[in-house]
């Protein structure tokens, strides 16, 4: 609740009442009524209500939000050195007065765009980087009153600090800053080391004309129509390069991807025809194994190839004449018989007894 504005609202009802009572008093006296009674609660309400009003005029509530500085006329250096703190406070009535500062933070918008900004105007920063090309810096300062140096911001600034103090302080921290990098550092590599330096900068800046920074807020960075122009192009050959490195890079895999199935295909021809190479020399290795036995079956049985020649004639074959006295099997013509023929039997020859 707050007390001054009661105690004002009792001045009123007490000189209300004053006032009321002394037309009653008025009027009694026109029609020739006596009003001793009310005489003296007159007197009663006049001397209350010039009481009640002096200290109400002495009495300030100060907001938590707030800070109060007192300008007295009394004091040696027209002002109290302490701030008024929160809360129900006491100055002397018309040698003394408040000036109150709002201790909360605030924001201020410097923008291109007039919705944004202070004041509906446009008010961007137009700074220029060190390779001399010109940009547009969109930003906002969140800041404060310093609690315990509100006095001497009233001293120097009054409540002229918004437009004469921080707006200028930051428009010139923020020109400043670009004008260390490059245009390229400015919107990409070192845009961040650029917003910590403007900050760093205000911090000091503002701390020594009693406000608080709590926050630079880098909120947009634009070029000129031409350089804009200029980076735009450059970022379609950027684009274009990387796609054609892409391109590359896919045929390069393609062919690698080729290669790597002909090499699969060769070493599966060379397996092939290894597998067939060793096929053919383990074959050999057992036809040569195979003739060494029948060469030793021979050696030992001399007769066997005359017996296998025989089984394999012997399917078409129905009379062999073999010479009684030749150890060898002769050669024989064919001798596929015609149908109905008949091969005549020679007559076997008694063998004459010596």
């Amino acid at each position: 609740m707050n007390f001054a504005n009661a105690f004002q609202g009792l001045v009123v009802l007490l000189w209300v009442a004053f006032i009321g009572v002394a037309v009653i008093i008025v009027s009694r006296a026109y029609r020739g009524k006596k009003s001793k009674p009310l005489n003296t609660a007159l007197v009663v309400l006049g001397v209350a209500a010039g009481v009640v009003t002096i200290v109400s005029m002495g009495l300030v509530f100060v907001e938590p939000e707030e800070r109060g500085v007192v300008i007295s006329a009394v004091s040696p250096t027209g002002y109290r050195e302490q701030s008024l703190q929160p809360g129900l406070r006491w100055i002397i009535p018309m040698v003394e007065r408040v000036e109150r500062y709002p201790i909360s933070l605030q924001i201020y918008t410097m923008s291109a765009d007039p919705l944004e900004g202070e004041g509906q105007i446009e008010d961007t920063v137009v700074a220029r980087t060190s390779d001399g090309q010109e940009i547009y810096v969109d930003a906002s300062v969140i800041y404060g009153v310093n609690p315990d140096k509100v006095v001497d911001l009233h001293i120097i600034w009054q409540k002229r600090y918004t437009l004469e103090l921080v707006r200028p302080l930051a428009r010139g921290v923020i020109r400043d800053a670009v004008s260390q990098f490059g245009v390229e550092e400015v919107y990409s590599s070192r845009r961040q080391e650029m917003a910590d330096m403007i900050t760093s900068e205000l911090q000091k800046n503002y701390a020594d004309n009693g406000l608080v920074l709590d926050d630079f807020i880098l909120r947009n960075i634009t070029f000129s129509p031409e350089y804009a122009a200029s980076v735009e192009q450059k970022q379609i050959a950027e684009q274009q390069a990387q796609q054609a490195r892409f391109v590359v890079e896919q045929r390069r895999q393609e062919a690698e991807q080729a290669r790597q199935v002909a090499e699969g295909r060769a070493d599966a021809q060379v397996i092939e025809a290894q597998g067939k190479a060793d096929s053919r020399i383990i074959e050999a290795e057992a036809e040569k194994q195979a003739l060494e036995l029948i060469a030793l079956a021979l050696a030992t049985n001399p007769d066997l190839l005359t017996y296998e020649y025989i089984a394999k004639l012997a399917p078409g074959i129905q009379v062999m004449l073999v010479p009684s006295n030749s150890p060898y099997l002769l050669p024989l013509p064919t001798l596929t018989p015609e149908t109905g023929a008949t091969v005549p039997v020679p007559t076997a020859q008694p063998t004459p007894t010596p």
